[in-house]
């Protein structure tokens, strides 16, 4: 019986080895990849920001010009836009205010399903209102949105191109 328990713990103590090896193995495996992600590439909050006001834009000439699929396609970058702040940059103060946003939003996709060119007017200019009223809130009152006045892009048509 003795020999019996002294086979025993020697298995027992070298399969703790061989644990502690594999362990070790791993983590050496993982230690290369977590310095990885940790030094991937996230956009900043001004990045996101800059793409907005793109958008922003670009959904503007594309409600005047009544071309509802494009706007269509404009509100929803903003809204993943919108999305992506708050799951990359969620240490952010800013990030914490964002869903103000949403029911702004939400007025000028109403106005786009509609196919609506008045509602889409005074929606688009309480989104940008309240761009701003967020802004102020969160001290970035310098940043100042406001109806755009000429196409980001003197390349890309806001006709509604789509059957002619």
């Amino acid at each position: 019986m003795k020999q019996f328990i002294l086979i025993l713990l020697v298995f027992a103590i070298s399969s703790c080895t061989q644990q502690t090896d594999e362990n070790k193995i791993l983590q050496e495996r993982v230690n290369p990849l977590d310095k990885k992600v940790a030094d991937s590439y996230t956009p900043g909050f001004g990045e996101f920001m800059s793409g907005i006001q793109i958008h922003h834009n670009k959904l503007w000439f594309a409600g005047q010009n009544e071309n509802w699929k494009l706007a269509d396609f404009e509100i929803h970058e903003i809204m993943e836009a919108i999305d992506n702040i708050k799951k990359y940059q969620q240490e952010r103060k800013e990030s914490e205010m964002i869903d103000m946003i949403n029911p702004a939003l939400d007025s000028v996709n109403f106005a786009i399903k509609k196919k609506n060119p008045a509602l889409f007017k005074r929606s688009f200019i309480s989104l940008t209102h309240t761009c701003n009223q967020c802004h102020r809130t969160t001290n970035f009152e310098f940043i100042v949105v406001k109806i755009p006045d000429q196409p980001p892009f003197s390349n890309q048509d806001f006709m509604n191109q789509v059957g002619k």
